[in-house]
C-alpha cells in the first residue's frame, strides 16, 4: 500500500532537461525509471557535442596514433618494423561510425524509458516555464524541476580567429580537414598534452606553448616530468613561460606569437586554452538563476539558488569530467524524485578519478602528495617502477610508475597516481579503495593476477 502511494506522488512530477549530454541523459533516464514524466531539450546532438564531439574524436584518434606509434617499437619485441601511414578517410569514417553507434544506443535507451525528447534550443520565460525554439516552431512547457545541463564550448579569445583548415579549435581535430606536418598546441592543460601526444604519433613536428614552468600545471610535478621527457624523446618543442598572444595564417602557414617575442610557424596551430559554459542563451535570470561567469552555482544537491532549478555537467563549475556529469546526473534525478530523503551518499568531488590519454597514460585520483605537503598532512608515499613488472616488460613498455598516498595512522588509502600503460583502467582499483575508505593492507591481500600490470598496484600498497 505504502508503495503504491509513493509511485502515485512522483509520476506527475514534470521533469524538465536541457542538454542532452552525459549529465542530462543520465537524469533522464533514472528520473524516468523512478516515475518522472520527463522532457529532454536538446540542441545539437543527443549525447552531449562535448562528449560526442570532443572526448570519443579525440580519443579515438588517439588510440589510433597509439597504433602508429606501437608499430614504431615493435623491433623490441621481435618484429621487423613497418611503417604505417594515415587514412584520413578511413580515420573519419571510424570516428563517425562510433559516434553513431554511441548516440544510437543513447536515444534508444532514452526511448526505452519513455522520456520526450526535444530537438530545440530552450530559454526560461519563468521559473516553471521554459520555450523551446524547434525547426517547426516554439513550444512553451510547464516544470515541477528542471534541470540545466548544456555543457560548454572551446574559449576562443579576442586575439585569435579559427578558421577550420589551420587555425583550429578542439572541435575542428577530428581530423583536420588537412594534416598538419607541423602543429603548434596552444595551453598546457590536459586537453593541450593530449593534442601534442596525438599530433607528434600520427608524425607531425609539434610545438606547446607552455604559460608555466610546466606542462599540467595542476598535476603532480612528478607526474609532469615523465611527460615532459617523453615530449623532448618525440622531437617536441616546449616554449615554457611563454603566454601566446596572436595567431595569424599567411597561406599555408600559421605564425603563433609570445608574449616574451618568441614566435612559432607551422603549418597548423590549435587552441587549447579551455572553456565557457553554455548558458548565455538559457536567459536564466529570468527564473532568478544566479550565475558566476556563466557557471550555475551549485550546492551539494547540486541546487541553484532556486531550489528546483538544478545545474550539472560543465556548466556547474565542477570538474569538466563525463563521469562526474553523470554522477551528478544521476544524484540530481535522486533528489527531483525524493531519494535524497532516504540513504543518499553524496557526490564527493575530491574522490573523482580522472586520466591523460597521453603516451605513457596519466591517471590520479584523490588527495595529490604535493596537496598534503602544502598544507601540512602527514601521508606515507609509497612508489613502484612498471620497470619492476613482468608484465611491463613482457609489453615492452616498462616506463612509469604507481604512487599510493594513504594515512600513516590507520593506513586508509587517501590517493593515488599512476603513469604508465593503462593507468586509465588500473586507477579504478583506487579509486575504489579512496571512496570505500579501504586500507593498503586490503590491496596487499587481495590476490591479483599474474603476470598483470595490477601487481603493481599490490607492491606499491605494501
Amino acid at each position: 500500500m505504502g508503495s503504491r502511494r509513493v509511485a502515485s506522488s512522483v509520476v506527475s512530477t514534470r521533469f524538465v532537461i536541457i542538454g542532452g549530454g552525459p549529465a542530462g541523459n543520465t537524469a533522464a533516464t533514472y528520473a524516468a525509471r523512478l516515475g518522472a514524466q520527463v522532457t529532454l531539450i536538446e540542441r545539437d546532438v543527443i549525447g552531449g557535442a562535448a562528449h560526442l564531439w570532443d572526448c570519443i574524436p579525440s580519443k579515438t584518434m588517439i588510440a589510433t596514433g597509439g597504433a602508429m606509434s606501437f608499430t614504431r617499437r615493435i623491433q623490441g619485441m621481435g618484429l621487423e618494423h613497418q611503417d604505417a601511414e594515415v587514412d584520413n578517410v578511413a580515420l573519419q569514417d571510424r570516428i563517425e561510425d562510433i559516434q553513431g553507434r554511441l548516440q544510437s544506443n543513447t536515444i534508444r535507451l532514452l526511448e526505452s524509458q519513455g522520456v520526450r525528447m526535444i530537438m530545440g534550443s530552450a530559454r526560461f520565460i519563468g521559473p516553471n516555464l521554459i520555450e523551446v525554439a524547434t525547426a517547426d516552431g516554439a513550444e512553451q512547457i510547464e516544470a515541477d524541476a528542471v534541470l540545466v545541463a548544456s555543457g560548454s564550448r572551446p574559449r576562443i579569445p579576442d586575439w585569435c580567429h579559427p578558421d577550420g583548415e589551420r587555425i583550429l579549435t578542439t572541435r575542428d581535430c577530428y581530423p583536420p580537414k588537412v594534416f598538419p606536418t607541423s602543429m603548434t598546441v596552444v595551453g598546457s592543460g590536459v586537453t593541450g598534452v593530449e593534442f601534442v601526444h596525438m599530433f607528434s604519433s600520427f608524425g607531425a613536428s609539434v610545438s606547446l606553448v607552455v604559460s608555466r614552468q610546466q606542462v599540467l600545471p595542476s598535476k603532480d610535478p612528478e607526474v609532469a616530468a615523465v611527460l615532459e621527457d617523453d615530449f623532448l624523446r618525440r622531437g617536441v618543442r616546449l616554449l615554457k613561460g611563454a603566454r601566446a598572444v596572436s595567431i595569424e595564417r599567411n597561406g599555408d602557414e600559421v605564425t603563433v606569437s609570445c608574449d616574451d617575442g618568441r614566435v612559432v610557424r607551422s603549418s597548423h596551430a590549435v587552441l587549447a586554452i579551455g572553456s565557457v559554459p553554455n548558458t548565455d542563451h538559457l536567459r536564466l535570470e529570468l527564473a532568478g538563476v544566479h550565475t558566476d561567469n556563466g557557471y550555475v552555482n551549485i550546492n551539494r544537491h547540486c541546487q541553484s539558488n532556486v531550489a528546483h532549478i538544478y545545474a550539472a555537467g560543465d556548466v556547474s563549475g565542477k570538474l569538466p569530467l563525463s563521469s562526474v556529469a553523470s554522477m551528478q546526473g544521476r544524484k540530481v534525478a535522486e533528489h527531483v524524485m525524493g531519494l535524497h530523503k532516504v540513504v543518499h551518499r553524496h557526490l564527493d568531488y575530491d574522490k573523482a578519478a580522472s586520466a591523460i590519454f597521453t603516451e605513457p597514460e596519466i591517471a590520479d585520483v584523490g588527495l595529490a602528495e604535493a596537496d598534503a605537503f602544502a598544507v601540512g598532512r602527514k601521508i606515507r608515499v609509497t612508489k613502484v617502477p612498471f620497470s619492476s613488472n613482468p608484465k611491463a616488460l613482457i609489453n615492452n613498455d616498462a616506463s612509469g610508475f604507481v604512487k599510493i598516498v594513504s594515512d600513516p595512522a590507520t593506513g586508509v588509502v587517501l590517493g593515488g597516481s599512476i603513469v604508465g600503460r593503462h593507468a586509465a583502467e588500473l586507477i579504478s582499483v583506487i579509486a575504489l579503495a579512496v571512496t570505500a575508505n579501504l586500507t593498503v593492507s586490503d590491496i596487499v591481500e587481495s590476490l591479483l593476477v599474474h603476470p598483470a600490470l595490477s601487481e603493481s598496484l599490490a607492491e606499491a600498497a605494501e
